[in-house]
């Protein structure tokens, strides 16, 4: 029924970039469960996921390299249904695994990735409201979501300043990050119409406006890490980061030089090393908080 070219469009391993955020929320918690974990885990990241890297696909038609896919092939009827479908199960496996507030999260999360793609709607030809948005619900919103689940809690019970304001965080360094993931991408944004933030900003641009962002996020992260928990963590933090932003100031001084250098590969190789490095840093911020 689904093709193999639908099963690649939902681009399951790109999730790995987002996994950060699940980790960090992880550590600001106090009602875990292994059971819940991993079902929130499997939920977030195999099935909303995935569901709204397909419904993107489905209407981008992109013909070019996209996040986790150098040559996508072309996009099957399949991959819709298979959108919904994965889409329809995180939340009611959602619902049968965890509770009402977690599902409801998930069907929230689902309703904006659509409204992001859908022509009908289109977030993502607006510049900044695209920027705002997927800042908000693919940091503190999926920050606060990840909470609810892992911990069996209410939605209000995510909107305590002990979640909220490491959430904020998560969206200060995914609005960093957004620009960069479409500075590839200028000449088939513009033929579908989607004038993108890197698109205003040029391609200088967004590396200015991107270390800008990196700037706040990472220092209201060594702020939070130093006292909430304890200075050294804020040090192991930017230990972490140092070959990211080695990568980075490199990136944008060849980009500065030659502009094909902000391609797709260097993109990925961006986000793969950031997100291995974070993926760790906040493993063992993980660790640490239940020792």
């Amino acid at each position: 029924m689904f093709s193999r070219s639908s099963w690649l469009h939902l681009r399951i391993p790109f999730s790995v970039f987002l996994l950060p955020i699940f980790l960090f929320a992880l550590s600001v918690s106090d009602n875990l469960t292994g059971e819940r974990v991993f079902w929130s885990f499997f939920i977030i990241h195999f099935l909303l996921y995935p569901a709204s890297n397909g419904y993107n696909s489905y209407f981008d038609k992109d013909t070019k390299s996209i996040g986790g896919l150098k040559h996508p092939p072309p996009v099957k009827r399949g991959l819709y249904s298979l959108a919904l479908l994965l889409d329809s199960a995180a939340i009611v496996v959602g619902y049968l695994k965890i509770n009402t507030s977690f599902a409801a999260m998930l069907l929230v999360y689902g309703l904006v990735s659509k409204a992001y793609s859908h022509p009908a709607i289109r977030l993502k030809k607006y510049a900044w409201t695209s920027w705002i948005v997927t800042g908000l619900f693919q940091g503190l919103f999926t920050f606060m979501m990840s909470y609810v689940g892992v911990n069996d809690y209410t939605f209000n019970q995510s909107l305590s300043p002990n979640v909220v304001i490491p959430g904020l965080l998560t969206s200060l360094m995914l609005w960093a990050n957004y620009p960069l993931t479409q500075v590839y991408q200028h000449e088939e944004d513009r033929l579908r119409g989607d004038i993108t933030l890197s698109i205003r900003l040029g391609i200088p641009g967004t590396f200015y406006f991107a270390a800008s962002c990196f700037t706040a996020a990472i220092g209201g992260f060594l702020f939070y890490l130093k006292y909430v928990y304890a200075e050294r963590y804020a040090w192991y933090f930017l230990l972490a980061l140092i070959p990211v932003l080695a990568y980075f100031i490199y990136w944008f001084a060849l980009s500065l030089k030659d502009r094909t250098a902000a391609n797709h590969t260097r993109t990925m190789r961006f986000n793969y090393l950031s997100g291995f490095l974070l993926n760790g840093y906040f493993l063992f911020l993980f660790l640490e908080s239940r020792a």
